[in-house]
């Protein structure tokens, strides 16, 4: 009886206030929300991109915020797409882009092979049978923050729309999103560093 009709039809309540925002492309997601979620991150930063390239060229110093992350003891995990798959081949041609699905995927390696060999720094290519679970669906997470991107037909994930969730409660959408990439990192192949020449 306090409140309008108006009023309460825009209060979020339940688990729709895990949705922080939404974006109608990935690439409309400011860079400086990027930087201070994982820069904010404490114990646990995941990322589930089948690439994860843009987060190279994107994120403001992301490499040593990667390795100034891990060397703090949070835990810093990255999901890839194996870049020899034949789902990485198809999404190839699908996409029909000079800088190429496999090309990406080995931008991100690269990278990492920089960060160097840090405990609390691990990488995974997500198995097989997972693949095109993995290239359809992108989840991102910062502690008990995740941006979101579901993959749409032949577009590339900067042209896909981005959910920013922020985890209310259990069996929410963060909690939903979050399982999914858990469950394709325990079926993930472990790969290892690759030492510098």
């Amino acid at each position: 009886m306090i409140w309008p009709q108006a009023v309460k039809d825009r209060i979020k309540s339940g688990h729709d206030r895990e949705l922080i925002h939404s974006y109608p492309y990935r690439s409309a997601c400011p860079s400086t929300v990027w930087s201070e979620l994982t820069g904010d991150a404490e114990s646990e930063i995941f990322l589930a991109g089948y690439t994860n390239y843009f987060l190279w060229t994107q994120v403001p110093a992301f490499v040593d915020t990667v390795r100034r992350k891990a060397e703090a003891g949070c835990r810093v995990r990255f999901l890839l797409g194996d870049p020899e798959g034949e789902v990485t081949r198809q999404r190839e041609a699908v996409e029909d882009v000079a800088l190429t699905v496999s090309t990406r995927i080995r931008i991100t390696l690269e990278h990492l092979d920089r960060v160097g060999p840090l405990d609390g720094l691990e990488t995974r290519f997500s198995a097989p049978e997972d693949a095109v679970n993995h290239v359809s669906l992108s989840v991102f997470r910062f502690d008990d923050e995740a941006f979101v991107t579901p993959h749409l037909a032949r577009l590339v994930g900067h042209d896909s729309p981005l959910l920013h969730l922020r985890r209310q409660g259990a069996g929410g959408m963060f909690d939903r999103f979050a399982e999914h990439g858990e469950e394709l990192w325990e079926r993930g192949r472990v790969r290892t560093p690759q030492a510098r020449t």
